[in-house]
């Protein structure tokens, strides 16, 4: 008997509920509301963005994926898009702009449909037909084979997407560090190829220096200072010692003296 009574929901005084064409529709502008935030940030006449975290830093960039995370939003379609540039991210590791403003187009584009009274299922298996359509086209027609051995057709890859970043006049520079990691963190294991960068390489900043200065290190560096003006600044052929424990001085819990009476 209890079974078949309708769950209760508990919600604040502020919440509304909605539903219908009107939904739809405001969900469509969140949507394109996110990708006219960052339109400009594509494209090689790209402008910069500037953003102020909360300890007062600024820092410019026009990375759909940087700039997205530093957003609050509200609305549920708006955090859908942003997940789409966080996803592009992890995936892929470019293209976070260009996947925002794919999605606030085909939503603007979605509109007019809505408003013919045209179900919304019909319009996404319209799109997904799309997709089968464009999948089989760039695989036949559009894609290039890429030998990894081509290192030439290699930097040209990498090039075309540094180009529009702000790093872009430092390209050459840029794209032989991204191959020399690349290389540097391949593994091959019975006959499985893997590259993990986020696991096996990492990017040390060291203030003071200039962006033509960076390189790629094979192995692993420390960034420490030297603690005394006397110690050497080079040594080859280093012995290393690996411990479990602190070599720091470990101070008492409480203030003691001693005395030593000869």
């Amino acid at each position: 008997m209890y079974g078949s009574q309708q769950p209760i929901l508990v919600l604040s005084q502020n919440t509304k509920r909605d539903s219908g064409r009107k939904v739809q529709l405001e969900n469509i502008n969140a949507g394109k509301t996110i990708a006219d935030l960052i339109r400009t940030c594509l494209g090689p006449q790209a402008m910069l963005k500037m953003l102020m975290d909360p300890m007062g830093g600024i820092v410019m960039t026009n990375d759909g994926n940087a700039i997205l995370r530093e957003i609050t939003v509200q609305h549920p379609a708006a955090k859908s898009m942003i997940e789409i540039a966080r996803t592009q991210d992890e995936e892929v590791g470019d293209g976070t702009t260009s996947v925002i403003v794919l999605a606030g187009e085909m939503l603007a584009v979605a509109e007019q449909f809505l408003q013919q009274q045209i179900h919304p299922t019909v319009i996404i298996r319209a799109y997904r037909e799309a997709l089968e359509d464009m999948i089989k086209l760039l695989q036949d027609d559009v894609s290039v084979p890429l030998d990894k051995a081509d290192k030439k057709k290699l930097e040209d890859v990498v090039k075309s997407c540094v180009g529009t970043k702000f790093i872009g006049r430092w390209s050459d520079l840029a794209v032989k560090i991204a191959l020399d990691a690349v290389e540097t963190v391949m593994l091959t294991e019975n006959g499985r190829t893997e590259i993990d960068i986020k696991k096996y390489a990492k990017v040390e900043k060291i203030p003071g220096g200039s962006i033509d200065e960076s390189c790629v290190l094979r192995g692993v560096m420390l960034n420490k200072d030297v603690t005394h003006p006397k110690m050497r600044r080079y040594i080859e052929k280093p012995r290393i010692v690996l411990l479990d424990c602190p070599l720091e001085y470990k101070k008492g819990e409480s203030q003691t003296n001693v005395e030593i009476i000869f």
